[in-house]
């Protein structure tokens, strides 16, 4: 079995449809630069009121991803 190293970034995403999406939109956009990404954590979850109703959510995580030689 091979060792590897990780390192993680911390991406906040938003979405005015749910968590869900503001995960899959933060780790859609960090795919464009980011490379062998693995896994990801919920720091933290947060969303905006606008007139008694939710109008965005956000979502704090971490994604690691493996050090390449």
């Amino acid at each position: 079995m091979n060792d590897h190293v990780y390192k993680h970034i911390e991406l906040t995403g938003s979405s005015t449809t749910g968590t869900d999406h503001a995960i899959q939109n933060a780790i859609s956009k960090a795919a464009k630069t980011v490379k062998n990404m693995h896994w990801f954590e919920v720091v933290d979850t947060r969303g905006y009121i606008d007139n008694g109703a939710v109008q965005h959510w956000q979502v704090t995580i971490k994604i690691g991803f493996r050090v390449t030689d």
